[in-house]
């Protein structure tokens, strides 16, 4: 990707109205576009961060065995009535509309109802079971106050997965693998040692939900920590009974901030009852599907990682996460300083080394800032002292020390990372 092809810039200014770190600093650097609040564009740069973390969570529900499908976004009112989920007193971050005939319908918030439904179809037997299917789609939620940036968005980018058992012992398995991939998740994305697998309500289907809490200065959750047990516990279920419970002492807790980066939770059947979903078992019995659903905010994910992952004059992706791993800084426009720059991004574009280049004819300051600014994991600079040393600068965005390398040590060092 070469700078002077890219439709999109860096900026000094943001929304006067935009008043979350996470957006302000992704606005800045071009990674997103600002439509309204709570809603937000995804360029180039800002897609790239969007595939690179739903490749990670694909694998792992991959890994789970859960098939990957794609429901409809428009929601049919009457499954949602059959659950009690149709009317703004239960639900009230519906968005809703009515068709030209005059029919109302919804903007997808969540899928369990119409994915239970349609599996009407094709789950009958035991042998149909057990099953699980995900989806990485954009949900819609009328917030209120849609004030934290990606933190908290009207138009969400999120993975929902659901899963359907034969009995309350096959559900609980499958669950415990689901906690082990959502940890997982969390260490590929760097935030692995300050998230927490978080007791929360379960509401009227199980005693507990688990949340996953990353510690943030930005969160909008209290959660109580038990750094010996990697577990945390949510302020509205924090009291005597529910730690004997958990055994822990609140003593041996402390209280912090943080962002909710994910949750699973055990439906057990009243999903599948409400919808006429059952199966026969081997007796010929008609038994009750067990269901648990298990969700990811993957914009919201962009927001925080953007919040931890900086500094005073930028970003600081993680290679994994980052749009690219390299950024070509070309400092001048002599003849051999162009070739040597062109030269370096040919070699590791065929190399398969993702790079930007910024081959713009602005000044030096401006494209050492707009690096920073972008938090590519590895800055190159080509200058005329390089062409002077057929050697590159180099350095890491997370470290201050500058190396000259050969070309080839660049790439040794690259094919590592």
């Amino acid at each position: 990707m070469k700078l002077s092809q890219l439709f999109t810039k860096t900026s000094k200014t943001v929304p006067a109205d935009e008043t979350a770190d996470n957006a302000k600093l992704l606005i800045r650097a071009g990674y997103v576009h600002k439509e309204m609040a709570g809603v937000y564009d995804y360029l180039p740069l800002g897609k790239k961060v969007v595939d690179n973390i739903t490749s990670i969570i694909r694998e792992e529900m991959d890994a789970l065995g859960a098939q990957e499908i794609q429901m409809s976004v428009l929601q049919n009112m009457e499954l949602w009535q059959k659950t009690g989920r149709w009317d703004d007193k239960i639900v009230d971050d519906w968005f809703k509309t009515r068709l030209v005939n005059g029919s109302e319908i919804g903007l997808g918030l969540t899928h369990e109802e119409p994915i239970t439904n349609m599996l009407r179809r094709f789950v009958s037997s035991y042998k149909d079971l057990p099953l699980y299917v995900y989806q990485i789609q954009t949900k819609f939620r009328n917030e209120l106050r849609a004030k934290s940036g990606l933190l908290r968005g009207r138009e969400l980018l999120m993975k929902d997965m659901y899963s359907y058992s034969r009995s309350v012992a096959e559900h609980e398995q499958f669950y415990e693998k689901a906690i082990k991939a959502y940890e997982k998740v969390y260490q590929r994305l760097g935030i692995g040692d300050i998230t927490y697998m978080t007791f929360a309500s379960g509401g009227i289907f199980t005693k507990f939900s688990h949340e996953f809490q990353t510690l943030s200065h930005v969160g909008e959750d209290t959660i109580y920590v038990s750094e010996s047990k990697k577990l945390a516990i949510n302020k509205e279920v924090y009291n005597d009974e529910v730690l004997s419970h958990l055994g822990v002492e609140k003593k041996h807790l402390k209280e912090e901030r943080a962002v909710e980066v994910g949750n699973i939770f055990s439906l057990g059947s009243r999903y599948a009852d409400a919808l006429g979903l059952h199966f026969t078992d081997k007796d010929g019995r008609e038994m009750p599907v067990i269901m648990g659903c298990y969700g990811i905010g993957i914009s919201r994910l962009v927001g925080l990682l953007a919040e931890h992952f900086a500094d005073e004059k930028g970003l600081v992706w993680p290679v994994n996460i980052a749009p690219a791993l390299v950024y070509i800084v070309r400092l001048g426009s002599g003849e051999k300083i162009v070739q040597q720059a062109d030269a370096l991004y040919e070699l590791l574009i065929k190399n398969k080394i993702s790079a930007i280049y910024d081959d713009r004819d602005v000044q030096s300051g401006e494209k050492l800032n707009n690096a920073d600014l972008l938090g590519i994991p590895y800055r190159v600079v080509v200058s005329e002292k390089t062409t002077l040393t057929d050697k590159v600068e180099v350095k890491a965005r997370s470290q201050s020390e500058v190396s000259l390398m050969t070309e080839e040590a660049l790439l040794k060092l690259l094919s590592r990372s």
